[in-house]
């Protein structure tokens, strides 16, 4: 199987840790193989022309761009084993909304609060703990985002676990200590086998953002 799975990722990115997780939880080998986004490979052009990023997932010479994307073709070509999405229409509705909401609420302020000073940090600041505070709701007493389950939505939010330490350091405030509920989901995350393995190291993702910095005129 591995010989008809490819995923073409970088190290730091939340959206191939999302598509290693979900691989992981199916049991899916697969070929990895380190592509530097700002580096535009052949291979990379070939199997992704319209955007030109990470992660693709190649599947017998077929490609499959966008990491939420990847997780629900994930769940259903390989459906007889764990399940990543609900079964339920309602359910797996809610899930992919929310998914939808991290992508297009969180990912922005979660970038800029390394990325910016001033007045327009403070407000990208207070933005991305709003977004924190919502997903601290959402979650409410469940032990995952779906119930009882890990699921789509917990691989989605979980993807960002790697920047979770970036965001504090840069941001100035701890997520443990202002969103309880949600530092215990991620425990209770990270004793799975699959997040674990797909996480890249949090203090070498501070590293990276300072290079980040410094490359695009942030320091």
């Amino acid at each position: 199987m591995a010989d008809e799975v490819i995923l073409l990722d970088y190290w730091p990115s939340m959206f191939g840790m999302r598509t290693k997780m979900a691989l992981a939880e199916k049991g899916v080998e697969y070929e990895y193989k380190e592509t530097d986004p700002w580096v535009k490979t052949p291979l990379l052009l070939e199997m992704n022309p319209i955007h030109k990023k990470i992660p693709v997932l190649i599947h017998k010479g077929k490609p499959i761009c966008e990491s939420l994307i990847q997780l629900e073709y994930i769940d259903e070509v390989w459906s007889d084993t764990y399940p990543i999405l609900p079964s339920d229409p309602y359910h797996k509705s809610q899930a992919r909304f929310w998914a939808d909401f991290i992508d297009r609420k969180f990912y922005d302020p979660s970038w800029k609060i390394w990325a910016t000073v001033g007045e327009e940090h403070a407000a990208v600041k207070k933005e991305l703990l709003e977004h924190f505070k919502t997903l601290e709701t959402e979650l409410g007493d469940k032990p995952y985002y779906g119930g009882e389950v890990f699921g789509y939505m917990d691989i989605a939010l979980m993807g960002y676990y790697s920047w979770f330490k970036a965001m504090e350091k840069f941001g100035d405030f701890s997520i443990q200590k202002e969103f309880p509920k949600l530092t215990t989901w991620t425990k209770r995350c990270l004793e799975r086998e699959s997040v674990v393995n797909a996480l890249a190291d949090s203090d070498r993702i501070i590293e990276y953002v300072y290079v980040l910095r410094k490359k695009f005129g942030g320091e």
